[in-house]
């Protein structure tokens, strides 16, 4: 129809693909076929879907087109191609989530964001590979092939939304979805060279990951969990939060809609200038890769010469809460289900999670971390009424080897292997909306990411930082050799 390849078509993103689809220059089938040809010539190497799904998004597809073909109105996604992480349930699909216990698992029902995504007429590629149940930042589970980083495939692309990361860095696929409930979102993107969008806490609903008493190791992480997009540019993260946020009453926590302009936040060349920037380079206390501290700071200083703001450093002033984040994980759990679910598949499941759910949990330790949780935004408000923006490394280290949790010593000390992701957990304590953007590259060319922190509920800052950012800084043109 349009005399475009299908690398042209994989390198589109999801606000190109829409226009041109509603222009009729390209059908939804045709990008899909472009895609799906890309996901058969790159997935045997990538591993970024554990369960794929060509036929029906080729119907999907195909039914978007008779809609447009009868001069139907359609949704603001019509034909965009979307994985979709395999934590987030999906009615008729396999949601495995990495874990033995949930091998054949077939939900009946779609999560609130699938249902807006389909509503919107977009088109489900298939599940994205994932770490059991979630509770890790890399890519490698009992069930399924170890996700690859598309820039070196012997490194992991980070995690718990490893897939959804691999795949949108590689151009199967513009966009995916994600979730974070620790920063993982923010972590595959930063490890993948892409752009990753964490709101605030509520404003995409969760249901039934979470909020489902049904399934144990499922519904968990119910305080810290938020789902998001992750995209090559912040137009598209910014088209997809306006399909996905706004209330939904099976979500307690899910946020009024209106108070962002999704869309009007990255238009036009959006301008920070005057706005005062913190940027902490490891938090007071991090141990973080010379290579990454240095590109970090770069990066921020684009902030100060190219974008007007004033910049300095400083450090909202908290200790390490990483014992805390764990607790209130746990705290979240359901552990009489968990407990059952170790005593029957303990022996196939990833031991770091058999030793978690097995722990000797005390009522001290989780009220401890209520209360540490509590101080942390309590030091991060008095923080940011200082400051517009936050900025920090999104990670300690680049990408590292598969098959590992994360290296033990960075920049020559001696750190627990969860270290390396002590910039993202904070965020999800206080629930500030968050990005990463892609910063630059290594010497050894793997990608590193700039986090972007905004105020309580200043979503539309965090967006527009991004897309000011991006501007000045651009990365979208950078594709692993292998794509």
């Amino acid at each position: 129809m349009s005399g475009s390849n299908d690398d042209e078509i994989c390198r589109m993103p999801a606000t190109e693909l829409v226009a041109r689809i509603g222009r009729r220059e390209l059908s939804p089938l045709e990008v899909t076929d472009a895609v799906l040809a890309r996901m058969d010539r790159l997935d045997p190497v990538l591993h970024a879907f554990c369960t794929p799904t060509p036929e029906l998004a080729r119907e999907q597809a195909t039914r978007v087109g008779e809609k447009i073909a009868r001069g139907e109105p359609v949704g603001p996604l019509a034909g965009v191609p979307v994985g979709v992480k395999d934590l987030i349930a999906t009615k008729g699909i396999r949601t495995a989530m990495g874990s033995p216990a949930y091998r054949d698992f077939v939900p009946d029902e779609d999560d609130v964001a699938v249902e807006r995504i389909l509503a919107a007429d977009a088109v489900i590629l298939g599940k994205t590979n994932v770490p059991e149940l979630g509770y890790s930042g890399v890519g490698h589970s009992p069930i399924s092939a170890t996700t690859r980083n598309p820039w070196h495939t012997e490194m992991t692309s980070g995690g718990s939304s490893a897939g959804s990361g691999a795949a949108v860095a590689s151009g199967i696929g513009p966009v995916a979805l994600g979730s974070d409930g620790g920063g993982s979102v923010r972590i595959p993107a930063a490890h993948c060279g892409i752009y990753g969008f964490k709101g605030s806490m509520g404003r995409i609903p969760l249901y039934p990951g979470c909020r489902d008493e049904r399934y144990p190791g499922v519904s968990s992480w119910e305080s810290l969990e938020h789902l998001g997009p992750m995209t090559r540019t912040v137009a598209d993260a910014a088209l997809m939060m306006s399909v996905l946020a706004g209330p939904d009453p099976r979500d307690r926590h899910s946020l009024p809609a209106g108070d962002v302009d999704w869309l009007g936040s990255v238009s036009g060349a959006p301008s920070l200038a005057g706005l005062r920037v913190a940027f902490s380079p490891d938090l007071g206390y991090l141990a973080v890769d010379p290579e990454v501290r240095e590109i970090a700071a770069r990066a921020a200083t684009v902030f100060e010469k190219d974008l007007g703001c004033v910049v300095e450093e400083g450090h909202p002033g908290w200790e390490n809460p990483f014992e805390a984040f764990w607790s209130l994980v746990v705290a979240d759990t359901d552990l009489t289900g968990m407990r059952a679910m170790v005593d029957r598949y303990g022996s196939e499941m990833s031991p770091h999670l058999v030793d978690l759910v097995r722990g000797p949990w005390t009522a001290e330790q989780l009220t401890t971390a209520g209360m540490t949780r509590k101080a942390v935004v309590n030091r991060m408000w008095r923080f940011m009424a200082d400051y517009d923006l936050f900025l920090t490394p999104t990670l300690a280290v680049p990408p590292f080897p598969v098959h590992m949790q994360g290296p033990e010593i960075i920049d020559g000390r001696f750190v627990a292997t969860t270290s390396w992701l002590g910039f993202t957990y904070p965020i999800n304590l206080t629930g500030q909306p968050a990005a990463t953007v892609p910063a630059g590259f290594t010497s050894a060319g793997l990608p590193v990411g700039l986090q972007i922190i905004g105020r309580h509920l200043a979503d539309g800052s965090v967006l527009r930082a991004s897309a000011a950012f991006e501007a000045a800084a651009p990365w979208a043109h950078h594709w692993p050799a292998l794509a």
